[in-house]
C-alpha cells in the first residue's frame, strides 16, 4: 500500500455492522442508507465508495454471514467422533448460529427473496457452499466406517433447503430455531445413514 492508498475496510466493516444493527432495531425494510450511515458513524459519500444500495450491502453481509456459518459448523464437527455425534454437532451450530441473530435469520427469509437476480447469486453460491461443507465434513474415515458416503448434490440440497425451510418456519411463526434441533437431527441422520 502506499502512502496515498486508504485501506477502505474498516469503513465497509462498520457499514456492515451499521446495517446489521439496523435490520435487529427497525427491519430491512424499514432500514435507509440514511440508518445506515448514522449507525457507521460516516458518510453517505462512504457509503456509496463501497455499494450502490442497501440491497447490494445486504447482499454482502448476508455472504459474509454465510461464510461465518460454514466456518463454525466446520469447525464444531468433530470428524473422530460417531457419525450421529458429527451431526447432532454440526445441526446444533447450524441453529446455534440462526439463533444467535434472529433478525439476520429473518432478514434471509423475508428479505432476500424479493430482492431478485442478485440476491438469487447469492441464494445459489450459499447453497454451493454448504453443499461442499456436507460433503467435506461427511468424507471422513468414521463415516466411511460406518457405511456412509459423501451425500450426492441432490440429496445435499434436499437436506439443506429442508433445514433451512424448517427452520425459516418456525422462526417465521414465533418459534425459536432451537425448537426444532431434535427434529433437525433425527431428519439429518435418516437421510446421510447407510443405504
Amino acid at each position: 500500500m502506499t502512502s496515498v492508498d486508504v485501506d477502505t475496510r474498516p469503513f465497509r466493516r462498520r457499514l456492515l455492522d451499521g446495517l446489521a444493527e439496523s435490520i435487529i432495531e427497525a427491519g430491512f425494510r424499514d432500514t435507509t442508507v440514511a440508518d445506515v450511515v448514522r449507525r457507521a458513524r460516516t458518510s453517505r459519500r462512504t457509503f456509496y465508495e463501497h455499494f450502490s444500495s442497501r440491497e447490494e450491502c445486504l447482499i454482502a453481509l448476508l455472504a459474509e454471514a454465510n461464510r461465518s456459518m460454514i466456518q463454525r459448523i466446520s469447525e464444531a464437527v468433530d470428524p473422530r467422533a460417531p457419525w450421529k455425534d458429527q451431526a447432532r454437532q454440526a445441526i446444533e451450530t447450524w441453529i446455534a448460529c440462526a439463533e444467535s441473530e434472529p433478525a439476520i435469520t429473518l432478514s434471509w427469509i423475508r428479505d432476500i427473496p424479493a430482492l431478485g437476480a442478485p440476491a438469487r447469486e447469492l441464494q445459489r453460491d450459499a447453497m454451493e457452499g454448504f453443499i461442499a461443507m456436507t460433503q467435506r465434513l461427511t468424507d471422513t474415515p468414521e463415516m466411511r466406517a460406518a457405511g456412509i458416503s459423501p451425500p450426492s448434490r441432490q440429496l445435499s440440497i434436499m437436506l439443506l433447503g429442508g433445514l433451512r425451510e424448517l427452520i425459516a418456519t418456525t422462526v417465521e411463526d414465533g418459534g425459536r430455531a432451537g425448537d426444532v434441533t431434535e427434529v433437525a437431527v433425527r431428519a439429518s441422520i435418516a437421510l446421510l445413514g447407510p443405504a
